[in-house]
């Protein structure tokens, strides 16, 4: 894991497959997850951290990508949240165990 200029994007495979485990929407609950990343901070073509990433619906992910009801802020906002359920999900069934 890397921050900072020049640092590498944190990348890993299992994270993501953990949170392709979730198998409802943090947000709405719906069935169905996509893996989502944060949008805000990427470059071009870029994805950022793996670490920052949402289990959420297609619904919902179009919403806060594409969506025209919430604003910018609005948008960040609830992808910041979905990140946090995510992660908060991912503890509670064990999916994620600290060092």
């Amino acid at each position: 894991m890397a921050t900072g200029v020049g640092a590498m994007t944190y990348r890993s495979r299992k994270w993501l497959a953990a949170v392709g485990q979730l198998e409802q929407c943090v947000l709405c609950g719906a069935f169905g997850v996509q893996v989502a990343h944060r949008n805000q901070g990427k470059g071009m073509g870029l994805k950022v951290s793996d670490a920052l990433t949402a289990a959420i619906c297609p619904s919902c992910h179009h919403e806060i990508d594409n969506g025209t009801t919430l604003t910018r802020d609005e948008r960040r906002e609830r992808m910041d949240r979905a990140i946090v359920l995510t992660i908060e999900r991912l503890a509670e069934r064990g999916l994620v165990v600290p060092a």
